[in-house]
């Protein structure tokens, strides 16, 4: 009887939070459109920091709706945190992902059910700013732009620096910086980020992440 009750009282929360996100669906669709739909940089950008400003789970709302009509792939299912916001509509977001407050996105790929704690930049690889024959550095729209790919049921520590990919299931540390492709199932620590062990299931994480 307790379990059938606590399924229906599921049921009905999800479906109520189906009606809210619709809701800032018809809201956020008329920047959505300024924007292109993503395809118009500059207006998306201008969109893109407003609602990383906008606060509470008002905010949460407003940020899902937009990325769900300008992302290249976004879960109403997931939650974007205040003061945090994807710098390239190309990214996509997947299911049940948690992004944390004051992080930056640029070409993520992020699955499903991913936990990013605050502060994290996951940056479009690399070689974003190239040097030319006298040592200058170039601007960006030189520079080589990347997916960088979080598989699911990671978690990525607090002011992690990811510029490259992380496998399925993997814990990266706080304050770590990803510079190499991280393995499935993996725990990295450190700058640059390595190995230290597996990902154990049923494990709390550890003090570093």
């Amino acid at each position: 009887m307790g379990l059938a009750r606590e399924r229906s009282h599921t049921r009905l929360k999800l479906a109520f939070k189906a009606i809210l996100h619709a809701v800032f669906l018809v809201l956020a669709f008329p920047s959505a459109a300024l924007s292109g739909f993503g395809r118009w940089r500059p207006v998306y950008t201008i969109f893109a920091h407003g609602y990383s400003l906008a606060p509470g789970v008002i905010g949460d709302y407003f940020r899902i709706a937009f990325y769900q009509c300008t992302l290249a792939k976004c879960s109403w299912l997931s939650r974007v945190s205040f003061g945090s916001f994807f710098a390239h509509p190309e990214a996509r977001l997947g299911a049940g992902v948690y992004i944390g407050s004051y992080c930056v996105l640029g070409m993520a790929i992020v699955g499903d059910f991913t936990q990013i704690a605050s502060g994290v930049q996951i940056l479009s690889g690399s070689r974003q700013h190239a040097r030319d024959g006298a040592g200058r550095i170039s601007s960006s729209v030189k520079g080589q732009f990347v997916p960088v790919t979080i598989g699911p049921d990671c978690w990525i520590g607090a002011a992690a620096i990811v510029m490259a990919d992380v496998g399925a299931g993997s814990t990266i540390g706080a304050g770590s910086v990803v510079t190499k492709p991280i393995p499935p199932n993996s725990v990295a620590v450190g700058n640059p980020a390595r190995v230290i062990g597996p990902a154990r299931s049923g494990a709390a994480e550890t003090p570093a992440s």
